[in-house]
């Protein structure tokens, strides 16, 4: 999954100061995605509050729906893509010769470094679909100088605690890390609740920032009740979270990380430091035989192409101060 809109908004991310532990509600954006038959997400992040959490860039919660995903090949720069699926299955082949398919409790992580492209195309008919597509900012060094890369992980850890039960997808959860790669300090766990305990308490790190999603059932988190769709922001500054649940079944995924210190440009599936940045990587995406992205196999020349940049110069945006 990635960022379709036919007609995409600029996102502008600036670094920002944090002011501590919160309780935020961030509704998200239902957004209809081209190029994905009767396809919508769930979009949390960026927010216009809140563009970053850590390096975490970007969330959409697709699903569950019964659909068919055909993503024909299509850039990525300056990025991670983090591919959590939930239920359904899901072909990915991308411009460094990587062909897998995508299941339920495995990680997919594609590093773009300077750029990268890539192809995700359902399996089945109509196959029933839910999962995460997140990306991860890189710091400006491994954006311009890491080599694109994917990693699929089909063995993650896990945190056994005392009524929570956590897959640890990205970084380390409570002593427990997670073998993929990382630029930045980061977290990205699923946490499965026990609805027969009154309460759970989980560990965090308080020098990072957190925000708590849920994927099925409902839970309480820090006293804010809470669904699936919205994102709840955390704030820093907080060594535990307490957690309760009366749902069987009820997963949440958390993320965290250092707040990110570069200011981002993001557009279409493009991030950068700045609008020369995004100009560059959209002019050699629709050039002719470019050699940046590389080319995904068994697709010949079908590809989606860049939308058109809007009339204006792209920015990084100011983070205001979240608010509930």
């Amino acid at each position: 999954m990635s960022n379709l809109d036919a007609k995409p908004a600029e996102m502008r991310c600036h670094a920002a100061t944090h002011a501590g532990p919160t309780t935020i509600r961030l509704e998200p954006r239902e957004v209809p995605l081209g190029g994905i038959r009767a396809m919508q997400v769930s979009r949390t992040l960026p927010h216009r509050q809140l563009p970053t959490v850590g390096a975490w860039c970007f969330l959409d919660q697709f699903g569950p729906q019964r659909t068919d995903m055909v993503v024909l090949p299509h850039p990525h720069t300056g990025l991670q893509t983090v591919t959590w699926p939930i239920q359904g299955e899901i072909h990915h082949r991308d411009s460094v010769g990587s062909d897998v398919v995508v299941k339920p409790g495995q990680l997919n992580l594609m590093t773009s470094g300077p750029g990268i492209a890539h192809s995700e195309i359902s399996l089945g008919e109509s196959p029933l679909l839910h999962g995460l597509q997140l990306w991860v900012a890189l710091p400006e060094a491994a954006a311009t100088h890491t080599r694109p890369t994917f990693e699929q992980h089909t063995d993650l850890p896990i945190y056994d605690g005392d009524g929570v039960r956590a897959t640890v997808v990205v970084g380390e959860f409570a002593g427990t890390a997670s073998p993929a790669t990382t630029y930045t300090p980061l977290l990205g766990a699923q946490l499965g609740l026990d609805a027969t305990r009154a309460d759970t308490v989980v560990p965090l790190n308080p020098d990072f920032e957190h925000a708590v999603l849920v994927l099925t059932g409902r839970a309480t988190v820090d006293g804010t009740e809470l669904e699936s769709g919205p994102l709840l922001y955390l704030g820093t500054g907080r060594s535990e979270l307490r957690l309760r649940t009366d749902t069987t079944g009820t997963t949440l995924f958390l993320l965290g990380g250092e707040p990110f210190p570069d200011d981002l440009v993001m557009w279409w599936n493009f991030v950068g430091r700045s609008h020369e940045d995004i100009v560059a990587a959209r002019e050699e995406w629709e050039r002719a035989g470019q050699e940046r992205f590389g080319t995904v196999a068994g697709h010949g020349a079908d590809r989606i192409p860049a939308p058109p940049l809007p009339p204006l110069r792209l920015t990084p945006r100011r983070r205001r101060p979240p608010t509930g």
